[in-house]
């Protein structure tokens, strides 16, 4: 048994049973990680930009943008590289480095999309107390502490993971370092961490799920109280698209993260994989864009100037 400490490089094997398509797959990661820097970006200076958009939603939705960035930056450049040059091989430290950071950034989206849909609840059912409720103060308490709790998991994951040992050829069946990838790799028993992943996993996922669940079980009871169809569609309207993409990212990572045997069907999970590390963040920008009138309003006031 080779141990952990002796090993210096991975080989990532996703979609390597498809050489025909290693062309096309650069093409395409590299598009749309274009694609995402591009939508994000244009979000923050949109937001930065504009006075009107100075209000928490939009200070969580600017933050969102920035995480996406990092989100994407950290699996899908090094993934177009690997099928334009064909150069599969990461080395011990990147691939820890990779999976710490994509850990990290993952973890506080989750987070992330529960401040939010917290943000919406309180402006919701409580309007005449949001200025007070959602203050500066708290929000950027909200933010840190997303990624606080990011990079505790990603301290957890990380660890316990790379202190298994690993041997024979070391390949990884993804396309970037992910737990429960890697964790098929070792020779060393893998329960304790399997069970340590879908515990904080679990947690993680679970409990910022249920905080978006219970936030908009009572916005849909308030909005059905309301009393013009109007105000139903004003309020509806800025909901829908955190909606959209909180049943996205929690549709995919519960999938992959949060029930047993996660690490047991390598192959399905590198397609799966695709959507929330990479779809996902190029979508966002357009999400929350597309159905949101001050948004548009802005964009177009820029343009015009």
């Amino acid at each position: 048994m080779e141990n952990h400490t002796n090993l210096t490089e991975f080989i990532l094997t996703g979609f390597k049973s498809h050489p025909g398509s290693q062309f096309f797959l650069s093409v395409l990661f590299s598009t749309m990680y274009i694609v995402t820097v591009v939508g994000n970006a244009c979000m923050i200076l949109i937001i930065t930009m504009d006075s009107k958009l100075h209000t928490p939603m939009y200070f969580f939705l600017e933050n969102l943008s920035i995480l996406d960035i990092c989100y994407s930056s950290v699996i899908t450049p090094k993934a177009a590289l690997t099928f334009s040059l064909g150069r599969r091989i990461i080395s011990y430290n990147g691939c820890a480095s990779q999976m710490f950071f994509f850990s990290l950034f993952g973890t506080t989206e989750a987070f992330f999309l529960a401040v939010m849909a917290y943000d919406r609840f309180t402006a919701i059912c409580n309007p005449l107390l949001y200025q007070i409720i959602m203050n500066k103060r708290l929000c950027v308490f909200m933010v840190v502490g997303s990624y606080l709790s990011g990079c505790i998991n990603c301290t957890i994951q990380t660890s316990f993971t790379f202190s298994l040992s690993f041997c024979g050829p070391k390949e990884i069946n993804h396309f970037f370092c992910d737990v429960p990838a890697v964790m098929h790799t070792s020779c060393s028993d893998t329960l304790v961490s399997e069970i340590v992943m879908l515990a904080v996993c679990g947690s993680i996922i679970v409990g910022t799920a249920l905080v978006v669940f219970i936030s908009y079980v009572y916005i849909i009871i308030t909005i059905i109280q309301m009393p013009s169809a109007e105000s139903r569609q004003r309020a509806f309207s800025t909901c829908s698209s955190h909606l959209l993409a909180v049943s996205l990212f929690f549709g995919t990572v519960f999938f992959m993260y949060a029930q047993p045997g996660a690490t047991s069907s390598p192959d399905k999970s590198n397609a799966i994989s695709i959507l929330y590390t990479v779809v996902i963040p190029m979508l966002n920008p357009f999400i929350y864009t597309l159905r949101n009138k001050d948004v548009k309003g802005s964009l177009k006031k820029q343009l015009k100037r």
